[in-house]
């Protein structure tokens, strides 16, 4: 009983915990970005990454994808999901954007696939899916957003060039999303992960070495950069990536979603710990608007949750 117990115990805390891991991505990328450029410290994590995974791999003889079909759906949804959304992250934090406001931004992604499997998903008379409470969610998330990026702009952190970062890497990450949903076959995360991290290393690298030759920015081996390789290694792409893995498998992953929505505020008091990024009443309300927003849009009823499952699967954090 006592067993049982602590084991129950410990599936409870599991979603907290990973999104805890989740929002430590942004963090991750305000301690690195000073020391290194972005791709070229994102292409030597993919490498590392998938050294790691390759030698769980060995050890635990996971299954590989089958069929070339599979590799290449997982290589597109990987050059979306790490390259494309991790990519443009760390760029915008590169360029001066707080970890806060871009995990706010990116953190609109549910709300943008949720609405978009509802259109898509129309009933056999022609009409919409998407339900009033997801149509008052959207407002309120966009609401939300706005009064937390209208500040920012006066400010000075925003800029023309960070906000088109993250909303490439926004793009990124909610076709990356659908693609991987739609063409997908439910595979072991190890080997759909290291094949994703592959294609992600194959995109990059040409940008770490312009980010080299052209631009001359070289890595340099600060304290703060080798504890944010690790941690994005070790903590997050295998961590994150595991106890993803364990909460599907033990039927949690819904709990999972439900929880998104809390990464921003989590990020943003991290970062006023750490950073002393500012957060006024107004970056509060705002923050507020949008995980309700969030909350009301990506709440579904239990068959259509369990279906979205396989496609969490092998999908990336945000780290």
């Amino acid at each position: 009983m006592n067993s049982t117990s602590a084991r129950d115990r410990l599936l409870q805390a599991m979603p907290p915990v990973f999104v805890l891991i989740w929002s430590t991505g942004f963090i991750v990328a305000r301690y690195g970005m000073p020391h290194a450029p972005p791709i070229s410290f994102l292409s030597m994590r993919y490498a590392l990454s998938v050294l790691c995974f390759g030698a769980w791999i060995a050890i635990s003889r996971a299954a590989w994808p089958s069929g070339r079909a599979q590799w290449l759906h997982l290589a597109v949804s990987g050059v979306l999901m790490h390259a494309g959304y991790l990519g443009g992250v760390w760029a915008a934090v590169k360029s001066g954007m707080g970890a806060g406001t871009i995990a706010l931004l990116v953190g609109l992604q549910p709300v943008l696939t949720a609405v978009w499997l509802s259109v898509m998903s129309t009933a056999g008379d022609g009409e919409s899916r998407v339900s009033s409470r997801q149509w008052l969610g959207l407002v309120l998330g966009l609401s939300g957003l706005l009064l937390v990026v209208w500040r920012k702009l006066g400010a000075g952190e925003l800029t023309a060039w960070n906000l088109s970062l993250a909303a490439f890497a926004l793009l990124c990450i909610t076709v990356g999303t659908l693609y991987q949903k739609r063409f997908v076959a439910p595979c072991d995360v190890r080997t759909a992960n290291t094949v994703q991290l592959l294609a992600a290393l194959a995109v990059s690298l040409p940008v770490a070495l312009w980010e080299a030759l052209v631009e001359h920015e070289a890595i340099v081996f600060h304290p703060h950069l080798i504890g944010a390789m690790a941690w994005s290694v070790i903590g997050l792409t295998l961590g994150g990536s595991s106890l993803l893995y364990l909460l599907i498998q033990r039927g949690a992953a819904t709990r999972v979603t439900s929880l998104l929505y809390l990464v921003p505020p989590t990020t943003a008091l991290m970062a006023w710990l750490l950073f002393g990024e500012s957060i006024t009443p107004t970056m509060v309300l705002g923050m507020a608007l949008t995980a309700v927003g969030v909350a009301l849009v990506v709440r579904s009823p239990a068959p259509a949750a369990g279906a979205a499952v396989p496609a969490t699967a092998a999908s990336p954090r945000p780290e």
